[in-house]
């Protein structure tokens, strides 16, 4: 058994702007040493089934990832739902600067990228990783396209046709868009001295299936001083990259820089709603898009919960609230913790009264589109339900998630569907959002 290096190749790539990103037996000298390292470490063996579907390869191969075969090492691959908590908890990455420069996820990505260029990039992969697409023909008429995911028959052909799996439950079009609702309802007027400037990217899933998180943030923000933006926007492009689309998550990427970057210039903080979206622009764009504009950008993106936190610890949080949920189950989304951020939307809430939280750090293995997947669900479900369990043995009153995957995936293991953090702190700001009132603060207590 021939010895693997652990310190990185001459095809070490993240960068799908290096030529050598695309080179067949670059990537392959990288994924040896990688998964090499990774069987002999075996830190992230309960993350997700990637790891222990590597470690049986290897073990059943006497050790020697040179005899593991081809279609083994793609399973692999395609095991990563991209949660990223091994790179979160991992000892050897780029971002602890350590020598040997382990990003498992970006390798996944680069070698399903690599693939797709082989190969093609297949149907299933180009509809879901176009979700703008998608929801612009659905919103067209989306009590038909409801009726059509919810049809039985019409779920068969869906996954005969596309390998969406039958029993997935998936988000129902928005009578009207999050868009359309901005265009009606005009934002709120900005104060003469704002708190902050906000920008919301808004995300393609609040825009076409649960605007509610879209609405609540412009009221959120508007209670707290801030001048508020909607720019014109696309999809962030990590479905696309997910199924090794780069060109097109590129395209996509370049696009919202071009459309954020002059807000970001203005001083806007760019608030955006779905972790994985900010996760993307914050994290991925820098080097997706590869330019001075894309790094402005990603500089100026926060998490909603990140961006009212700093209102808050610099006095300018309103805590004027009438109303209480009472217990409440909050799931933690993976991308959040990829951000290193802390729990803000969760530290929020409490500042609510009343509130008790029951905290839930456990991935639902949906992960962007892995779970709708015909050969991906059940197995979504079996490592997902660490997750559901919490979420249900907390007897709360309501259930929070940043992650509206997450939402519709604990909606289908649980039957409750859980609300976004923001949308809690707008029904909380309102007398009768929520049906235990709460005394009025003491003067001079309205902010902290």
């Amino acid at each position: 058994m021939s010895r693997i290096e652990a310190r990185p190749t001459d095809g070490l790539s993240y960068d799908p702007n290096e030529p050598k990103y695309w080179d067949r037996a670059k990537l392959d000298g990288e994924i040896d040493r990688v998964f090499d390292i990774c069987h002999g470490c075996r830190l992230c063996f309960n993350l997700c089934p990637s790891f222990p579907e590597l470690f049986q390869a290897i073990d059943r191969n006497g050790g020697d990832i040179h005899k593991v075969a081809r279609a083994d090492r793609e399973r692999v691959i395609d095991l990563c739902w991209g949660c990223k908590l091994c790179e979160v908890k991992c000892p050897y990455t780029p971002r602890d600067r350590h020598e040997f420069q382990l990003d498992f996820p970006a390798l996944v990505l680069r070698a399903r990228a690599v693939r797709g260029k082989e190969r093609g990039i297949a149907r299933r992969e180009k509809l879901l990783g176009d979700p703008d697409r998608a929801g612009k023909i659905g919103s067209k008429l989306p009590a038909l396209a409801n009726w059509a995911c919810r049809s039985p028959f019409q779920r068969r052909m869906m996954e005969r046709m596309l390998g969406i799996h039958r029993d997935k439950k998936l988000p129902e079009f928005a009578g009207e868009t999050f868009e359309q609702w901005i265009a009606r309802a005009g934002l709120p007027a900005a104060p003469a001295e704002p708190s902050a400037k906000v920008a919301i990217f808004h995300t393609c899933f609040v825009n076409f299936y649960n605007p509610a998180p879209g609405q609540a943030l412009v009221k959120v923000l508007a209670r707290n001083g801030c001048a508020i933006a909607s720019p014109e926007q696309n999809c962030c492009g990590m479905p696309a990259l997910d199924g090794g689309d780069v060109a097109f998550a590129q395209a996509q990427a370049r696009a919202n820089v071009a459309k954020l970057l002059p807000l970001a210039r203005q001083g806007h903080k760019i608030a955006a709603i779905n972790p994985t979206c900010s996760m993307t622009l914050r994290r991925e764009y820098p080097t997706l898009v590869g330019t001075p504009e894309a790094r402005e950008v990603a500089a100026a993106v926060v998490d909603p919960g990140e961006l009212l936190d700093q209102l808050r610890r610099a006095g300018k949080f309103d805590r004027a609230f009438k109303s209480t949920p009472g217990k409440i189950a909050y799931h933690v989304p993976c991308h959040l913790k990829t951000q290193a951020i802390g729990l803000k939307s969760r530290d929020l809430m409490r500042q609510i009264p009343g509130v008790e939280i029951a905290t839930v750090d456990a991935c639902t293995a949906h992960d962007g589109t892995w779970a709708m997947k015909k050969e991906f669900f059940p197995l979504s479900m079996k490592w997902g339900e660490k997750a559901f369990a919490g979420m249900r043995d907390a007897e709360a009153q309501i259930m929070a998630t940043d992650c509206p995957l997450a939402a519709v995936q604990i909606e289908q293991a649980t039957g409750a569907r859980p609300i976004n953090p923001i949308e809690v702190l707008a029904r909380a700001y309102e007398a009768g959002g929520f049906a235990t009132p709460v005394a009025p603060p003491a003067a001079g207590e309205e902010k902290s």
